[in-house]
This record gives structure tokens, C-alpha cells and sequence, in this order.
């Protein structure tokens, strides 16, 4: 069994969308970067990839590369699932926690958590999606931004040969 851990944090830009797993969230403003700015999909991506012992997501899709500008991070999260898979892990379980002021996201949360498992082809059972409030504290509670915390566990044999 291996362990990874993912963190994202992004700021809110006026004139993008909100976008959490692949949802568009109604919200004044969204994530500012350079694909979709999916900052929940993004940590997730980066604690496989963590618990793979294959880098991050920016060694993998890097920002300045043209072809992930606006791109789903649905697809870069199947991406890594590919990875992963590689390297002869599957997924065992995911546990998340957002950190954002606003905007409250308890009624897209079930949404979240199916689209996350549908495109990693896991049961929803071993997917968790929290989220809290920094009760405004800092630069998340003055509503700058949202991070995500996220933690992976890999079941499988290491390929040799692949690490």
C-alpha cells in the first residue's frame, strides 16, 4: 500500500468560471490558472501521482504547454489514472477537504463526488469530498482563493522496473 498527498490553491478571477470535478459552479467569480483551474481535481491528481513516486502535475502537464490552456482536469485526472495504472497501483481510497470562504458547495458535493468516480472508474465509496470554511481567517476566509487538501492510498505491486 502507498500513500500520496495532493495540494492546489488557486485565487478567484473575475470572468472565469467556477469549476469543481468537472462542475460548473454558479459563483461571482472563479479560478484563475492555466487549464481549468480545477483545484479539487487538481490535488488529487497531484497525491496519486505522489503515491506513485511519479512527480506532479506541473512535470506532467505544465503550465506553459498550450495544449492544457482551458482543458478539462477531468482529463488530466483520467490521464494520471493512466499512470498509475502503469505502474501497476489501482486506487484503494480518496479523502479530500476544500478550504474556501464562499462559495458553500454542501448542495454540489454528491455531484463532485460522482463525476470524480466515474472518471477515475472507482465506486463511489472510496471517495470522500469535504469541505470547510477558514471561518475568515487569512487569505481564504477574506475569500482570495480555495485549496484543496488531498490524500490518495494505492493498492498494488510496485513494477520494478517502472519507479
Amino acid at each position: 500500500m502507498r500513500f500520496g498527498i495532493g495540494y492546489d490553491v488557486h485565487p478567484f478571477e473575475e470572468g472565469r468560471k467556477l469549476v469543481l470535478a468537472g462542475i460548473e459552479i454558479p459563483y461571482e467569480k472563479g479560478l484563475s490558472g492555466h487549464s481549468d483551474a480545477d483545484v479539487l481535481s487538481h490535488a488529487i491528481c497531484d497525491a496519486m501521482l505522489g503515491a506513485a513516486g511519479q512527480e506532479d502535475i506541473g512535470v506532467h502537464f505544465p503550465d506553459n504547454d498550450e495544449k492544457y490552456k482551458n482543458i478539462s482536469s477531468l482529463i488530466l485526472i483520467k490521464k494520471v489514472k493512466e499512470i498509475v495504472e502503469k505502474k501497476g497501483f489501482i486506487i484503494n481510497n480518496i479523502d479530500t477537504v476544500i478550504i474556501t470562504q464562499e462559495p458553500r458547495l454542501a448542495d454540489y458535493r454528491a455531484r463532485m463526488r460522482e463525476n470524480l468516480a466515474n472518471a477515475l472508474d472507482i465506486p463511489q465509496s472510496r471517495l470522500n469530498i469535504k469541505a470547510t470554511t477558514p471561518e475568515r481567517l487569512g487569505s481564504f476566509g477574506r475569500g482570495e482563493g480555495m485549496a484543496v487538501y488531498a490524500v490518495v492510498s494505492l493498492e498494488g505491486m510496485e513494477l520494478e522496473n517502472n519507479l
